[in-house]
């Protein structure tokens, strides 16, 4: 089996043993319930060393959650990265938060824009993934009682420090057999994780714009301010 793929298998299965308290209600893990897809990501566009590493936060519920693809929009994993699989379900589901796969109608903005962008700028997938790898920071989705998102610096301390051990190990483990030659953090987030989990490995580290709909200044032009932030970080 490739290292990546067992790297992401172990992290999958040790994140799968751990517990979350209210307001956390369910936990999603598509490392587990869409690995297929995950795992076709991983052998398609995972092995090239020397990339830039483009680091998420977690699955977004009509993403990576639906697809077990990072900003996984279902439109664009199955049109640009040519990624379809059958996905199976959460041991838990929220009625408001089903996991449809391929199926699932609504699209995730995050992942247009991401995807999107690099789509428009490359024109290939393959040519994209020459020069950058996707991946997410935590595998897991956490949804409240109401069915809202809940991220992971929502957390409570005590129940972060095992998440982000298991996290940052994969993520150490994952660079050294990549070899990035920067690792940028979707957002200050993923950012923040990066430092703690490489510190002392000397990899250059940055940070561009997350595009969540939620941020007000990825709605006004985020594919050129992350151009602009590219470039100013010499990519």
């Amino acid at each position: 089996m490739p290292k990546l793929l067992t790297i992401s298998r172990e992290l999958g299965k040790r994140v799968a043993k751990l517990e979350f308290s209210a307001p956390t209600a369910f936990v999603y893990n598509p490392l587990d319930y869409a690995r297929r897809a995950n795992e076709a990501y991983l052998e398609r566009y995972g092995e090239q060393r020397g990339r830039v590493f483009l680091l998420g936060m977690n699955p977004g519920p009509f993403g990576m959650a639906q697809t077990g693809v990072p900003f996984g929009d279902v439109k664009m994993v199955r049109e640009f990265l040519g990624i379809e699989a059958k996905v199976g379900k959460p041991s838990l589901e929220h009625p408001a938060r089903p996991v449809l796969g391929f199926d699932c109608p609504r699209s995730e903005v995050s992942g247009t824009r991401l995807w999107g962008w690099a789509q428009k700028r490359f024109g290939k997938a393959e040519k994209f993934f020459e020069r950058f790898f996707v991946w997410n920071y935590c595998p897991l989705v956490f949804i409240e009682e109401s069915g809202k998102n809940r991220t992971p610096d929502k957390l409570p301390r005590s129940e972060q420090a095992e998440l982000f051990a298991a996290c940052d190990q994969a993520l150490s483990e994952m660079t050294r057999l990549l070899e990035p030659k920067l690792v940028i953090g979707v957002g200050g987030f993923a950012e923040s994780a990066a430092r703690r989990a490489l510190d002392g490995r000397g990899i250059a580290i940055g940070t561009i714009l997350h595009p969540s709909p939620a941020n007000p200044r990825a709605n006004a032009g985020w594919a050129e301010i992350v151009e602009s932030q590219l470039a100013a970080l010499g990519v």
